[in-house]
């Protein structure tokens, strides 16, 4: 099974609300790249999942949601981080991200309880920490590349990336034949930049296998915040907070973390929470 994703549009969304530095940029596009694809593959129309990774760099905490479609949001502690090249001449996202810490994963499936996995972070370069926890949580074989071309502007000129997954009962020889299939691919990035498409990208990676397009699916970068939400959020903070709340301030202004969208309370709306 193979996916994959351009996420120019959704990491340039993320970059201007979220006024990321180049280096941020790359690490909160990378792992955006990822939740797409791994929403996308969730069964159900309700289901989403919820990628995590504080690995005690200075970049602080990334977390990305995504809906089955692929829908995606996100958010990092940190949006602005100056760090040299790493030693490869490419943004240091490992630098950022730090690699003493875990990746979370929650899968939201309708269920009582969601499902959730953990995995120390291999490089914090967000690609190699997606193919260990599908290696060490789910058993599943994995292949993940992803990759975000940032401009000298700090526009994003290019985003995206691929997963490649065997099924359980693939031979040596079908394994081998994958690893010689992508042995000489280009970046994302470059394949992207130089005009290929999500399917181009697929078929260059399987160039040694037969593709079949089961389908193709828009994504964009999406919050479903409103202000029914956010009531909901302030109500959960007690009578005697809220109480507090409506006679010190003139009004409460509620930022969104996802989407920077700020919703006002009155001291009247307030009280009618309490």
């Amino acid at each position: 099974m193979a996916t994959a994703v351009d996420t120019t549009d959704v990491v340039g969304e993320a970059e201007r609300i979220h006024k990321t530095s180049a280096v941020i940029t790359a690490a909160l596009g990378r792992l955006l790249t990822a939740g797409s694809m791994m929403g996308n593959m969730l069964k159900g129309k309700d289901d989403s999942i919820t990628l995590r990774v504080n690995g005690n760099g200075p970049a602080g905490s990334l977390i990305v949601v995504s809906d089955f479609n692929g829908d995606v949001r996100g958010y990092v502690q940190n949006p602005v981080v100056e760090l040299p090249l790493n030693p490869k001449g490419k943004l240091d996202v490992g630098g950022a991200v730090g690699k003493d810490g875990l990746l979370y994963v929650l899968k939201d499936l309708g269920l009582k309880e969601p499902f959730s996995g953990s995995v120390p972070l291999v490089s914090g370069e967000i690609a190699e920490d997606i193919t260990a926890y599908y290696a060490m949580s789910e058993q599943i074989p994995t292949v993940c590349a992803l990759g975000v071309l940032v401009d000298t502007d700090l526009t994003v000129k290019a985003a995206g990336g691929y997963i490649i997954q065997l099924l359980p009962a693939a031979s040596d020889a079908t394994i081998d034949k994958l690893e010689k299939s992508i042995a000489d691919l280009p970046s994302v990035t470059s394949m992207l930049d130089s005009g290929m498409t999500p399917e181009d990208i697929v078929r260059a990676a399987l160039k040694d296998f037969e593709v079949e397009v089961l389908y193709t699916q828009d994504v964009e970068y999406k919050c479903n915040c409103s202000k029914d939400r956010v009531a909901k959020a302030l109500i959960s903070l007690g009578r005697e907070e809220l109480t507090q709340m409506a006679e010190d301030l003139p009004k409460a202004e509620i930022n969104c973390h996802f989407c920077d969208k700020v919703y006002e309370f009155t001291p009247e709306e307030l009280k009618k929470l309490i």
